[in-house]
């Protein structure tokens, strides 16, 4: 078996609300899929129909092989899910929670706690894993709850933005992490908000928009799409930002798009040395200074912009009418 996880033609609706529109796709065993969009785009309603928490309104998935509606009790014994929010027992210590996670698993009381020191240690949590969670802080309890989803040693591993409100230090760990479990054979699948962490993991990024697919691929096939490079151009003067937007539009490959509070226009372009001396002249025969031109490699968010015409961390402001989350 390649496929750890097939989805084939999922949907699902709330209400009047779409939140999957015929997804379909792979993830081969021992790699990492990034499902990439905003609130709202469908992730988190995607995780819940792999881990059997929700019936797809049409269409079919796999994990393992294992149908999501018809084999839901095996699934469940061969995933592990850590949600946006850590959903531990304030109440237990960091230890009492990861040995109640091996009771459900019904491992054998050795075998669990062994593993739940594995784990402590494994998320540098030892030195504080006889405390009460409610003593921990929220970047202690997010890797208690990865660490959680660790104790049965599951093959497919489901992240729903795994480092939501984590500061840098503690994402990087966690980077680390998912990395030595995909080293070891593990496959993950992890929703994500941010660029830089679907490009640092992901073997496969897919772009979800609305609960539907806009594109697939890796990070530098994404980035192909735009068909080269991309002009910046940084005016001194935010007044002279839509004068200088409309002496370089014509040179590049599509519409520029601007930042008011960096004073930028990003220009998507297929001649990049061509087109940087042109602009140059241009803007300098127009009077308009700037703190920076150059060329750069597209980013994910160019990429994302690019398809959807919107960030990848704008928010969805109306839920669906169940009160269902489908982000």
């Amino acid at each position: 078996m390649t496929a750890a996880i097939e989805v084939d033609e999922v949907s699902k609706r709330f209400g009047a609300t779409v939140a999957l529109d015929a997804v379909s796709f792979t993830v081969d065993v021992g790699t990492v899929l990034a499902l990439l969009g905003p609130n709202g785009a469908g992730k988190t309603t995607l995780v819940r129909v792999l881990t059997t928490l929700l019936v797809p309104d049409s269409g079919h998935a796999r994990v393992g092989g294992f149908d999501v509606q018809k084999d839901a009790r095996t699934i469940r014994s061969m995933i592990g899910l850590a949600g946006q929010y850590a959903t531990v027992d304030e109440l237990l210590t960091g230890r009492e929670n990861l040995e109640l996670v091996g009771l459900l698993y019904h491992l054998d009381k050795e075998l669990y706690r062994t593993r739940a020191q594995e784990a402590l240690e494994r998320m540098s949590l030892a030195s504080a894993g006889d405390q009460q969670v409610k003593t921990y802080s929220g970047g202690m309890r997010r890797r208690l709850d990865l660490a959680a989803s660790l104790i049965g040693q599951p093959p497919v591993l489901l992240l729903d933005e795994p480092t939501t409100g984590l500061d840098p230090r503690t994402r990087n760990d966690l980077w680390g992490f998912i990395e030595e479990l995909v080293a070891e054979g593990t496959t993950v699948l992890l929703t994500t908000q941010y660029m830089e962490e679907a490009e640092h993991l992901a073997d496969t990024i897919i772009v979800l928009d609305a609960g539907h697919i806009a594109a697939s691929g890796t990070s530098d096939q994404l980035k192909d799409q735009l068909g080269g490079n991309v002009l910046e151009v940084r005016v001194t003067d935010r007044d002279d930002l839509d004068r200088a937007v409309s002496m370089i539009a014509d040179l590049g490959s599509a519409s520029p798009r601007t930042n008011p509070d960096l004073n930028q226009v990003l220009l998507p372009v297929t001649d990049g040395a061509r087109v940087l001396i042109a602009a140059g002249r241009a803007l300098d025969d127009e009077g308009i200074a700037l703190d920076d031109l150059g060329i750069r490699r597209p980013s994910l968010d160019d990429v994302f912009l690019a398809i959807t015409g919107h960030s990848a961390s704008s928010s969805d402001t109306n839920p669906p009418s169940t009160g269902s989350t489908h982000d």
